[in-house]
């Protein structure tokens, strides 16, 4: 009986979150309210603290649950042993856009994030949470880095700092561009162009102590 309950309980926890992703798309993070994720989830008002403090508390759960599919990507470029960091990043990019592309869940959850999360004071921890995804992504980026550049697959005088810079605008940049206009390029080969290019360039650009001019 216990394990059934449990699942049970997860069951309404994934419920919940399902139902946050849709009215968060819908309405926008700051115009929806508990009562709104309880009525599209189909369960009362206390179900939702039972699993949750707040609706910021359910966004942070569509934010892990975003995060849970490249894990073992993620360790692999980290790992001082990885033979391959530099095929692995990219591969871990790829994987990332081709998820935003071919699956419309991962795209409902980084349209909710980009386009529908608005920065407002109410909505602070989400800022807070946004600066947080930007500094982890970059001690990751950095980590992947330095293995490549320990295993002399880029330069070694490439400034790893200008690089994670510039990782974040150009991918970064293409993913909110396709959310924001999406009829006006085929998003997974741009994307594919735009990684291939930023992988040439760690080979030719970013040099410390060079002009790059």
């Amino acid at each position: 009986m216990a394990r059934r309950t449990k699942e049970d309980a997860q069951k309404t926890r994934e419920q919940l979150i399902e139902a946050a992703e849709t009215v968060f798309h819908r309405k926008g993070v700051s115009k929806t309210s508990l009562n709104d994720i309880a009525a599209e989830a189909g369960v009362t008002r206390g179900a939702i603290y039972w699993h949750f403090k707040n609706k910021h508390d359910v966004f942070e759960a569509i934010i892990q649950r975003l995060k849970t599919p490249l894990e073992m990507l993620h360790e692999a470029i980290e790992h001082p042993d990885e033979p391959d960091p530099l095929g692995r990043f990219r591969e871990l990019l790829l994987y990332l856009t081709r998820e935003i592309a071919r699956d419309p869940r991962r795209r409902r959850a980084y349209e909710v994030v980009f386009l529908k999360c608005e920065l407002t004071e109410d909505n602070e921890p989400l800022g807070t949470r946004h600066r947080e995804n930007f500094l982890d992504g970059s001690v990751r980026i950095r980590a992947a880095l330095k293995n490549a550049q320990r295993r002399a697959q880029v330069p070694a005088n490439l400034d790893i700092e200008q690089a994670i810079i510039q990782l974040h605008v150009q991918l970064t940049g293409l993913i909110y561009l396709w959310l924001l206009l999406p009829d006006t390029f085929d998003f997974e080969p741009e994307a594919q162009r735009v990684i291939d290019a930023y992988f040439y360039s760690l080979q030719h650009c970013f040099g410390k102590g060079e002009d790059q001019s």
